[in-house]
């Protein structure tokens, strides 16, 4: 995933926050949201808990997103990049700063996990565990599989089921079919952001022999994928308004935002042209998100 790139190199904390990435950051909010959404439909709302699994998710989106830094960074993959400004690849930040910085969020985010865990259940250490074991190895490690064209079923499973669902979980302490349908949204527009970012960066992953599923598909199937992608999300919702409440379409607001990138990635858009792309898949998935998690509250 992916953030928007600035005139000229910032500076001090605005470097560090720009390499956070902060227009990811919508994919961390979106699970948190439909999952909550969710335990409202149950009336089993706990705040507390609630805001607990958005520290979870925030500190792991951040952590992911430094530590592919650092990694993509060492390996040199960011060294010709074409989209926004990269910490370790541009050199303005040594990459063991970068590194300390990775695992420090992901021991924040363990650490709040660990208190979910701690007044839930304690199984769902092992579900923080295999979330921490993923978030390194995208693109860290001997065989980081996010080169193995793997990155989007590890987005669907643990920004889209494990973070919805588990949401949900710590407050119903059940899985139900509202908070699994709002998963599945949820997943597949975050693997949305995901596979436009990888559409952008083709020829450079080609170069980096980065192996992902966007260039195992190539250029003309994997814009067909984002709107499969966007369009999954969508039946999602009408599925929750069928099954569950009609004011799940709340959902749908998104839709004017999926249809404009939708647009830009048929019309065949490259390179920078893609960055508006990712803003709005990224606002896809939030709106989308808030949509449903009212609409479930409201039914």
């Amino acid at each position: 995933m992916t953030d928007q790139p600035t005139a000229t190199p910032p500076h001090g904390l605005r470097l560090w926050l720009a390499g956070a990435r902060p227009r990811t950051l919508p994919a961390a909010v979106a699970p948190v949201l439909a999952g909550t959404g969710a335990a409202a439909c149950a009336d089993s709302v706990v705040w507390g808990k609630a805001l607990l699994a958005l520290g979870v998710s925030l500190a792991l989106q951040i952590g992911v997103n430094y530590a592919n830094d650092y990694s993509d960074g060492v390996k040199g993959t960011d060294d010709d990049r074409v989209g926004p400004l990269r910490l370790v690849g541009s050199g303005l930040v040594p990459a063991r700063q970068v590194k300390i910085a990775a695992l420090g969020f992901l021991a924040l985010g363990a650490v709040f996990g660990l208190v979910l865990a701690a007044t839930t259940t304690w199984w769902l250490l092992l579900v923080g565990a295999a979330a921490l074991g993923a978030a390194w190895t995208y693109t860290g490690g001997p065989n980081p599989y996010g080169y193995r064209a793997l990155g989007e079923v590890s987005v669907f499973v643990f920004f889209g089921l494990v973070a919805v669902v588990g949401t949900a979980y710590v407050q119903i302490e059940e899985v139900t079919w509202p908070a699994v349908a709002a998963s599945i949204g949820v997943g597949a527009l975050a693997c949305a952001i995901l596979v436009a970012n990888n559409l952008r960066d083709i020829p450079t992953d080609i170069e980096a022999d980065k192996r992902t599923l966007a260039v195992l598909l190539g250029d003309r199937r994997t814009r067909v994928f984002y709107l499969v992608l966007l369009l999954t999300a969508l039946a999602t919702a009408v599925w929750a308004a069928v099954a569950f409440t009609p004011w799940a379409l709340l959902a749908l607001l998104a839709t004017p935002w999926a249809v404009r990138s939708a647009r830009v990635v048929l019309g065949g858009a490259t390179g920078p042209a893609l960055i508006a792309v990712l803003r709005d898949a990224g606002l896809i998935e939030l709106v989308f998100a808030a949509g449903l998690a009212a609409g479930l509250a409201a039914g």
